[in-house]
């Protein structure tokens, strides 16, 4: 009875259960361990329908199994016909739970929490290769954990969130992230990026005892949507505009000029052949042939190279030390592209004067971050964090899935998660 005495310790089963046998199925390359209670499971077993203590031993629920982590390489099993007791006080009778049952049915909870340290590194379905399980059953358990440990985070210290949109997959299907700033926690993700999505977040603020009221700063971009959900729903919050947004706004203002410059300019548009990915960079990130491409180009009268040179200038004025410094800055950038804009007839420069609009008309929220010391590098590192969600959901494009997959890897959740 060694190989017994054995597992029975490495599953801790208390005095309440016992390992009875142990088997070994050549043919299937797997190990049975075979379970049964003891009869101090009655004296420590309460009614789960009237809590009473007088229970006693019933009858047996037909024999089941369970996935359990593999023994020396080979795919093991827990074996056991679960007892079924009657409550001396109500009456009832019921199934008593295994205590090493996960979340899903036919998985140990040891077997689970190593499915979901696989599924925090790999997609779900590679995940599923190694352990010798479907990836809907993988599935299946990353969902009863996250569900059970989402519904009871508290987000009643919530006063500072950000919110973007992500692509969940070609075309025009969104997902709005909010997060938590201080916490570096993503809270809810919802379909859509109108400004419902604010009001199906303060709703669920209220569900996790927090309050719209106490929020008291918004970092989001500059659609007119997003600004006009954190109005209505959290009237307490100053808008921010974070750094990300602004910059890559004034980024496909570049690509514009470029592409116009191209049409309108033969000359130019051999000049710029192929230098897309040049201007969507800054200069630290161009590798050797690009920054040699650029050598060849910048004594050129090219529109887009002023345009450039306007990109790069708005990222220094994000260097600012302090609140006049900053502000300074922007309002000079702004005047300083306008004025440039309306002295090149042409028009190129157009994509640029409207971003310098759409500085002027948000630089308050723009400038909050020196006011209140806000740091948003979490919300600026959201789209490599929603792309590692898609690789981690390959394969499963609906909502649920992707949903899941997020909160999952960036949720802080308390996983594996047993009540």
């Amino acid at each position: 009875m060694i190989p017994e005495k054995v597992f029975q310790q490495i599953l801790a089963l208390g005095e309440a259960w016992r390992v009875n046998r142990m088997d070994y199925i050549e043919k299937e390359s797997k190990v049975l361990i075979r379970v049964e209670e003891t009869p101090i499971l009655w004296q420590q077993e309460s009614c789960p329908h009237c809590n009473s203590k007088a229970v006693r031993g019933y009858d047996h629920a037909p024999e089941r199994r369970w996935r359990h982590l593999n023994v020396c390489q080979l795919q093991s099993e827990i074996v056991c016909a679960l007892p079924r007791g009657e409550c001396q006080g109500c009456r009832k009778v019921y199934t008593v739970r295994a205590p090493w049952e996960g979340r899903s049915r036919g998985l140990t909870q040891e077997f689970e929490a190593f499915a979901l340290t696989l599924m925090r590194e790999m997609p779900v379905k590679k995940a599923g290769e190694i352990l010798g399980e479907s990836d809907q059953k993988l599935w299946r358990t990353l969902f009863a954990h996250v569900d059970a440990a989402w519904k009871d985070l508290s987000w009643e210290n919530v006063i500072w969130v950000g919110a973007d949109e992500m692509n969940r997959k070609k075309g025009h299907n969104y997902l709005t992230v909010f997060v938590d700033l201080q916490a570096k926690r993503v809270l809810l993700a919802v379909e859509g990026k109108d400004a419902g999505t604010w009001e199906r977040f303060a709703a669920e603020l209220a569900n996790h005892n927090g309050h719209s009221k106490a929020i008291t700063r918004a970092v989001i971009d500059m659609s007119p949507a997003y600004i006009k959900g954190v109005r209505e729903n959290f009237g307490n919050a100053q808008v921010l505009f974070d750094k990300f947004h602004v910059v890559s706004q004034v980024v496909k203002a570049v690509d514009e000029v470029r592409r116009k410059e191209v049409r309108q300019n033969v000359v130019a548009r051999e000049q710029l052949e192929k230098t897309s990915w040049l201007w969507r960079k800054n200069p630290d990130g161009w590798t050797d042939r690009e920054s040699q491409r650029w050598e060849q180009l910048k004594d050129k009268p090219l529109v887009t190279g002023l345009a450039y040179a306007m990109r790069v200038e708005l990222q220094r004025a994000y260097a600012a030390t302090n609140l006049p410094q900053a502000r300074k800055r922007f309002e000079s950038w702004c005047r300083w592209v306008e004025r440039e804009a309306a002295e090149i007839k042409n028009g190129l420069l157009e994509p640029m004067r409207k971003a310098a609009d759409m500085v002027e008309k948000h630089l308050e929220g723009i400038l909050a971050h020196w006011q209140q010391g806000l740091t948003t590098a979490f919300l600026e590192g959201l789209n490599s964090l929603f792309s590692a969600t898609k690789r981690k959901a390959r394969g499963y494009r609906s909502t649920e899935y992707q949903t899941a997959m997020l909160y999952f890897v960036a949720g802080k959740l308390e996983i594996p998660y047993y009540a």
